[in-house]
């Protein structure tokens, strides 16, 4: 004799309520996925793609793997729920040996195998309990189709919540690890509430005992996991300030041997200053101190990209009234506290394409420097970003733009790109290197509207000097014109985003990139 519907006794809302909270589940770990990966390889597009190729991959095998096991079995709901929890709950726990075991695949490759090893396991598991549940809520095969589309219809809007609950609510207020964690608690909750209700009606005494164990192995794997991701200071290095923010993970980091302090945006350095006297140390930025000369009556800025602040310190010592424009307030913050950033004009939180659209006033100068060594953000470097720009200077305004990349005597075609790019919306630019001899680099382009002479009269002797031994030429015609509707940049970058981050990684370890 069969064993008795759930249905029967209580209708299918159990079901529905576990396929609601396990669809929430898949989307707060794929979306929570990039947090982990990305202090060490970049929220760059390659691992957003890696994460969402291993959820449809991971899903697509839940989905095989669970009808297999449906057909063959009544029960056993509450067991994969239960592994599901397990396997969420110790990736934090084994974050950091994945990601430094995949450090020497690269950036691309390593980026997705660790995301394979990290999330997949979890993620299949949870694509298991939809036709598990299917079958559970079918009772005659002449409503299959309304008992599939019903099933896979409440997962997707739980999923749905899920996402605006994590992004909208969660994230800001929790860290990811803590997420991670509580929701592999909460798994376990759902596993053995599941696995008593199979216990009364499938009489399924099996699925309890197994879920059980599984919750004894995670409350004794706990303490290691809730201790694990530490960041630990050592003699070489020692954290001043961390903060996770809704674009990356947020760290002051001194180098007391050296004198040196660091300001970090994930695996991307945007500050640097010694500790005694807080002199900035980037050498490209050394550029705006020599800006003042080229730019008639400078009296009015916008930095986009503020960083340390030290931009913005420096022209304010030229009496000129910066506004700055930075996207992450964790940043704005540690800038403040550890860098003595002191603003002279507002100070704007947001992202710059939809921040520039709200202001009106006439900047005589515009510095953007968003184009770290790390990720890049390729809408800020378009046609149409670059106009809404120009919309914003003062008749004879200048833009300066910083780009990191490689000179390859000229014909880079990212480097190229940006040339050219720039060329669509001002009439004259000149391109200055940052450090001369060096093939991997800080070019500052600078564009008006008229035309820039290095040559003039009125400029100072070392500030001509200066300029001159900097000024470079590129080569446009290597590149492409970048637009919102095709911005080929993350592509042109691949070899600098790998390049650059082996060069943090040298300098101050993989382990302070991971968490």
């Amino acid at each position: 004799m069969n064993s008795p519907s759930p249905s029967k006794f209580f209708g299918k809302a159990w079901l529905y309520c576990t396929v609601f909270l396990t669809g929430a589940a898949v989307m707060v770990i794929e979306l929570l996925g990039t947090r982990l990966i990305a202090p060490f390889y970049g929220a760059s597009l390659y691992v957003w793609t890696s994460l969402i190729a291993v959820t449809l991959i991971a899903l697509a095998l839940g989905y095989y793997f669970g009808g297999i096991l449906a057909d063959r079995a009544r029960s056993g709901l509450s067991t994969i729920i239960a592994i599901s929890g397990l396997l969420t709950l110790v990736i934090p726990w084994l974050t950091e040996p994945v990601l430094l075991a995949t450090d020497p695949l690269g950036l691309r490759l390593g980026s997705f195998v660790s995301t394979l090893i990290l999330f997949s396991p979890s993620l299949i598991m949870l694509g298991m309990i939809g036709p598990f549940a299917v079958k559970l809520a079918t009772s005659t095969l002449a409503n299959v189709g309304a008992s599939t589309g019903s099933i896979y219809a409440i997962s997707t809007v739980g999923s749905v919540i899920g996402t605006l609950f994590l992004g909208f609510y969660l994230f800001p207020l929790v860290g990811s690890r803590e997420i991670f964690i509580g929701l592999g608690v909460a798994l376990l909750m759902l596993a053995l509430i599941v696995a008593l209700i199979e216990r009364h009606f499938f009489h399924a005494t099996r699925t309890l005992a197994s879920t059980m164990v599984l919750i004894v192995i995670s409350a004794g794997l706990y303490p290691q996991i809730a201790n694990s991701g530490r960041v630990q200071n050592d003699d070489t290095f020692t954290t001043r300030f961390e903060r996770e923010s809704l674009y990356g993970w947020v760290r002051v980091i001194d180098k007391p041997k050296e004198n040196i302090r660091l300001l970090t945006v994930d695996a991307s350095t945007i500050g640097a200053a010694s500790i005694s006297g807080s002199e900035n140390l980037l050498s490209y930025q050394k550029i705006v101190a020599h800006l003042p000369a080229l730019a008639s009556s400078l009296k009015r800025a916008l930095l986009i990209g503020q960083g340390a602040g030290h931009m913005a310190m420096t022209l304010k010592h030229h009496g000129v009234v910066t506004d700055t424009l930075e996207i992450d307030p964790a940043v704005a913050e540690a800038a403040n506290t550890f860098f003595n950033f002191v603003p002279n004009g507002r100070t704007i939180i947001g992202d710059a394409r939809y921040e520039i659209r709200q202001l009106a006033e006439k900047y005589d100068l515009i510095i953007l420097d968003v184009f770290t060594g790390g990720t890049e953000p390729t809408h800020l470097l378009t046609v149409e970003a670059l106009q809404q720009l120009r919309n914003l200077m003062a008749p004879q305004g200048m833009l300066a733009l910083n780009f990191v990349s490689f000179l390859d005597n000229g014909k880079n075609p990212a480097l190229a790109s940006v040339a050219q790019t720039i060329a669509q919306v001002f009439p004259y630019q000149q391109v200055f290197i940052s450090t001369p001899g060096e093939n991997f680099n800080d070019f500052i382009f600078v564009a008006s509207d008229h035309q820039i002479d290095l040559d003039s009269s009125h400029l100072p002797v070392a500030h001509t000097q200066w300029l001159k031994q900097r000024h470079i030429s590129v080569d446009a015609t290597q590149g492409f014109v970048l637009t919102d509707n095709l911005s080929q940049l993350e592509r042109l970058q691949t070899r600098k985003s790998e390049h650059y981050r082996q060069l943090i990684v040298d300098m101050v370890g993989a382990n302070h990139f991971i968490r």
